[in-house]
């Protein structure tokens, strides 16, 4: 209890003093403000994606990790938690509470005045000099449509020699096919002729020993009919009788 009065009676002075002093009173407010500031951008360190294009989060400090976060839009607002030891990496966390490790070169400060606007937010130009521009670009528009016209007529005539050495192919490859049918059944033709001639030679053949075998059976018989008419002949000539003495 002691010391609590003894706090009190030493405050109030102060508290006195502070009431009565308005510049004092604004000092201090002006002192906290900036300490309170400074403790919020400490703790808070905020970036934007810089650049045209996405940056891919990866889950560490390195191009070497896998990536967590296929790429964060440029002008994305970032809050950077930390950094790598060489100072190339920095750990993030978007506001929508994606986190990971990007590169800091791809991070800035504040945003650039035109940053995040496409291309289709160019001034709008006139209608003069929207003519001198198209009429700058109809020459080469017009070289471009030479161009692939040329190529086109080029194509098609490429087309044609080729629908026509196909039209060929198909031709030679048909009369082939033919070709390779005929050539098979003259094969066949030619076995058939051939079985057909080694028959009729054996048949001839054949013919050639029966009339052998019956040139000699027509010799045998003449030659046995020969032997008998020379046996039997002399049987049948009557013999004369011899005139005796007696008579």
């Amino acid at each position: 209890m002691h010391t609590n009065a003894s706090c009190s009676l030493r405050s109030k002075p102060f508290v006195a003093i502070f009431k009565k002093e308005p510049i004092l009173r604004s000092s201090v407010l002006l002192w906290l403000c900036s300490l309170v500031f400074s403790t919020v951008s400490m703790a808070a360190d905020v970036r934007y994606v810089g650049g045209q294009q996405s940056i891919p989060l990866s889950s560490g400090a390195g191009e070497d990790y896998a990536i967590v976060y296929r790429g964060v839009p440029p002008g994305t607002r970032l809050t950077v938690a930390r950094t790598s030891e060489d100072g190339l990496w920095a750990d993030i966390a978007t506001d929508g509470g994606i986190t990971g490790w990007i590169p800091t070169r791809n991070l800035v400060t504040e945003l650039a005045p035109q940053s995040g606007l496409s291309e289709t937010a160019k001034p709008v130009q006139g209608p003069g000099d929207a003519g001198i521009e198209l009429g700058s670009t109809l020459p080469a528009q017009a070289a471009d449509q030479a161009e692939l016209l040329n190529r086109i007529n080029s194509c098609d005539a490429e087309f044609n020699t080729v629908a026509q050495e196909l039209h060929q192919l198909k031709q030679v490859s048909g009369n082939a096919v033919q070709l390779d049918i005929d050539n098979q059944r003259l094969v066949e033709e030619a076995e058939n002729l051939r079985s057909s001639v080694e028959m009729l030679r054996a048949e001839n053949q054949r013919l050639l020993d029966n009339l052998d075998s019956e040139d000699f059976m027509n010799g045998a018989l003449a030659v046995l009919l020969g032997v008998v008419i020379a046996l039997v002949a002399p049987r049948l000539v009557p013999q004369r009788r011899k005139n005796s003495g007696w008579n």
